[in-house]
């Protein structure tokens, strides 16, 4: 019986195998696929196909999955290659390095297809005329180069059709939103965001009783909503930013029950917020910044108590903030109102959403005190007050020290007219041991850079700008292990230029590690009107490592340790009362983009090795006494006449002035003191020449024609030398006569 088992498992197993086996023709079809490309981590070296990686056969042999995302794949993608394999209804070939375009054959072979993803690629040129496989149910283009309009019979076919997206790629024309009731029904998902399709947006999308998910974001679109969109029930995702669509948002779209993520910011939509906004009770992500909304927040929308993030900010909404009931929005974690004409306190409400990370409410008319409660907000990572009317900074600093999660704290144009909390008023100071951001800008804030800041060891960026600030530049800001971005710009800053500052850690390598780089706010960092430019969104990696020490009363020498900071891509030390010369060692920075050295008093000529900073896009030592000729040849032609103007014994291109011949200079000395030391030692190396040559000319001739017998006895001496000469040539002329003739 132990035999007859044995032996009914093995011929089970060899049925088994002879079921599953790969086709011959589609084997050789893969194996041709494969010869068309190249892979590194492709290895199908079995005999049967079924077996090798990424392929799935059904029980007839037939090949039906080819799945190959992320592999690395190189190469045109001949639709020839696969046309064998009829029976394939799962293609995923994503994230790989394919080029070419998709044509009808594509579409005709393989047209038991049902998911298609060719996405994160290279392919390019225009879709068919018709997709030509009603089975398809997903179809994933995104992120390639393809082109050109969509066809409005692209979608006849695709009866069965789910899922569509071709976005991130380079598609022009009207936006076909008229699918659903001519082809495809069942349509979910809808994704052509990142394109450049422009118009309106046809009508025919509340005819897709399926979706779920429309996405156009990041495109040319224009003009209104279209009034059916309201009649897509179903919809959970509607995503449009970053187009100039316009119109109010119609009270109708309450009727859109599911709703969950609604992203409008960036687009032109004015009126009012719909007043029953919050019978939308599904309603995670409301994204509706940079519009033109207006009128109060309505109180209904304080019942969306699924709410995760409520960004409204830059648009013209109105009211007293404070009397709004935040605290029943327990899943809150962002709130975006800046910019707005938000009146009253800071609403104690918010205290209560003990999920909330983010909070900014800059550029509105709040005032009053930060209040202690503000610490239950465990979670806060990210807070920004600046330009409102709030008042006692030293308070609302000791407070805030206590929220332990803080890493950006923007309190820009508040406080107006405060003093900088000091060290007396911040004794037993042990907080902010998380902050990455501090802006404290334009406040006319006074007192000195207080010593409680070197504490905050993780601390990468220091706006105090635009203040009336007074002291010295502390050294101790050199030692802060992380501090890459120190803005102390139109202060009364007085003193040198520290030469500690040289030594940041941030500046002379980068000890953070790559992973560490990609950290992201919760909101991003935006500063202060006049400021905008400074902070880029999210990512501390895109601001500029920058030292900002203009408009101050800092004299001295520009330290020649500047030139040890060679990650600094920003300098601004215009208009301080810095002299001596422009220093060589700036040539040593050559990440330097900005460079800004007007209106001091710096002497001397300018560096040549300034012309090896090749990645400096704005230069201006205007307003100095600086002199000689402008470099010629180099990149600092192309700065426009008023970067070097006021500068009276400058001269050469683009300056109007020209360099005389009594001007010229050697460029090639290293530093403007040698070359000061050579033109001082330059006439007295003539006049000792010219004296060398009289007095041995006169020591000479002059013994001659004074004594008679010298005379003679000279001449007698040439006489003797020319004979003895005349006797020497002749003997070695005959003697190489002679060698010739033998």
């Amino acid at each position: 019986m132990a035999h007859g088992f044995l032996l009914f498992l093995l011929f089970s197993y060899i049925i088994s195998t002879n079921i599953h086996a790969c086709k011959q023709a589609e084997s050789s079809s893969l194996l041709f696929f494969a010869s068309t490309l190249s892979s590194p981590s492709l290895n199908w070296t079995s005999i049967d196909c079924c077996r090798w990686e990424g392929i799935t056969c059904n029980k007839d042999g037939w090949v039906t999955h080819l799945l190959l995302p992320s592999k690395g794949i190189k190469g045109g993608l001949l639709p020839s290659s696969l046309a064998n394999l009829t029976h394939i209804t799962h293609l995923n070939l994503s994230h790989n390095s394919l080029y070419g375009s998709l044509e009808t054959q594509f579409f005709l072979s393989l047209n038991r297809l049902e998911i298609l993803d060719l996405s994160y690629n290279f392919l390019s040129g225009e879709l068919p005329l018709s997709l030509q496989s009603s089975h398809i149910q997903t179809l994933d283009l995104s992120s390639n180069h393809f082109h050109g309009a969509i066809p409005s019979s692209f979608f006849q076919q695709a009866s069965n059709l789910t899922s569509f997206n071709v976005s991130n790629n380079i598609f022009k024309g009207y936006v076909p939103s008229s699918i659903c009731p001519h082809s495809s029904p069942f349509l979910r998902l809808l994704d052509f965001s990142y394109n450049e399709f422009s118009g309106n947006l046809p009508p025919g999308l509340g005819a897709c009783s399926e979706l779920q998910i429309f996405r156009a974001g990041h495109n040319n679109l224009s003009g209104l909503l279209p009034e059916d969109i309201y009649n897509a029930t179903k919809l959970k995702e509607i995503a449009l930013p970053l187009n100039a669509l316009r119109g109010a948002i119609s009270d109708k779209i309450v009727n859109i029950t599911n709703l969950a993520i609604l992203d409008l910011y960036f687009n032109q939509f004015s009126g009012e917020l719909p007043f029953n906004l919050g019978k939308l009770s599904e309603l995670k992500f409301v994204t509706l910044d940079f519009n033109n909304l207006k009128g109060a927040l309505p109180p209904s929308l304080m019942n969306c108590t699924n709410l995760v993030e409520l960004r409204l900010g830059s648009n013209n909404l109105e009211g007293d903030i404070s009397m709004r009931d935040f605290s029943r929005l327990s899943q809150l974690t962002k709130l975006d109102l800046r910019y707005n004409n938000f009146t009253g306190m800071f609403p104690v409400s918010l205290y209560s959403c003990r999920s909330l990370k983010a909070i900014r409410l800059s550029g509105n008319h709040l005032e009053g005190e930060i209040q202690t409660e503000i610490i239950s907000l465990k979670s806060l990572s990210f807070l920004s007050l600046g330009y409102n009317r709030f008042t006692n900074l030293t308070g609302a600093m000791k407070i805030l020290m206590s929220c332990k999660s803080l890493q950006a704290l923007m309190l820009t144009g508040s406080f107006k007219g405060e003093g900088m909390p000091s060290d007396d008023d911040m004794v037993d100071f042990d907080g902010f041991q998380s902050l990455r951001v501090l802006g404290l800008v334009d406040s006319n804030l006074t007192g000195q850079i207080p010593v409680w800041l070197s504490k905050l060891r993780n601390l990468e960026v220091l706006g105090l700008r635009l203040n009336r600030m007074t002291g010295p530049i502390p050294s101790w800001l050199g030692t802060l292990p992380r501090l890459f971005f120190i803005s102390l710009g139109h202060n009364r800053i007085s003193g040198e230029f520290p030469k500690q500052l040289c030594r940041l850690p941030r500046l002379l390598y980068q000890p953070i590690a790559p992973q560490v780089d990609q950290f992201e706010f919760d909101l991003p960092i935006i500063g202060g009107a006049t400021e905008n430019h400074i902070f880029p969104p999210y990512k501390l990696s895109f601001i500029a490592a920058t030292i900002d020490l203009s408009n101050n009363n800092i004299i001295g020498d520009i330290p020649t340790e500047i030139g040890q900071l060679q990650l600094l891509r920003w300098l601004f030390l215009d208009s301080n009362n810095f002299s001596g010369v422009i220093p060589d060692q700036i040539s040593n920075l050559k990440n330097l983009e900005v460079l800004d050295l007007s209106t001091n008093h710096l002497s001397g000529k300018i560096p040549l090795s300034l012309a090896s900073l090749s990645f400096l896009k704005d230069f201006n030592v205007s307003y100095n006494n600086l002199q000689g000729p402008i470099l010629t040849g180099t990149q600092l032609q192309s700065f426009n006449a008023s970067a070097f103007e006021r500068n009276p014994k400058l001269c050469g291109a683009p300056l109007p002035n020209k360099c005389g011949l009594n001007k010229g200079i050697d460029v090639a000395n290293k530093n403007n003191k040698d070359v000061d030391t050579g033109l001082h030692q330059l006439p007295w190396f003539y006049i000792f020449t010219t004296l060398g040559f009289i007095v041995g000319f006169w020591a000479v001739c002059g013994s001659l024609i004074i004594y008679k017998t010298w005379r003679y006895e000279y001449f007698r001496f040439i006489d003797n030398l020319q004979d003895r000469l005349h006797v020497i040539i002749t003997i070695y002329i005959n003697t190489m006569n002679k060698r010739l003739r033998d």
